[in-house]
């Protein structure tokens, strides 16, 4: 699991998206979440600008599938 270390009080799934490297543009945001299976804490989501908090479990179903974790 790969630990994303934020300075403010959230990050949406689509700057995480970005700033894990998952994708290279924002603009790529959108098409990624109506085609890939991505959970928060278990529950699937698909919302770009979902707010995400410290001790969030996010699950990307890729191939190698990617497990991150938001923390402050």
């Amino acid at each position: 699991m790969k630990t994303i270390d934020i300075t403010t009080e959230y990050i949406t799934l689509g700057q995480l998206l970005k700033f894990a490297a998952v994708l290279q543009s924002g603009g790529e945001v959108k098409s990624f979440l109506a085609e890939v299976r991505v959970t928060v804490n278990d529950e699937p989501e698909n919302r770009r600008g979902r707010k995400l908090y410290p001790g969030d479990r996010i699950t990307v179903f890729t191939k190698p599938r990617v497990d991150l974790e938001i923390s402050r």
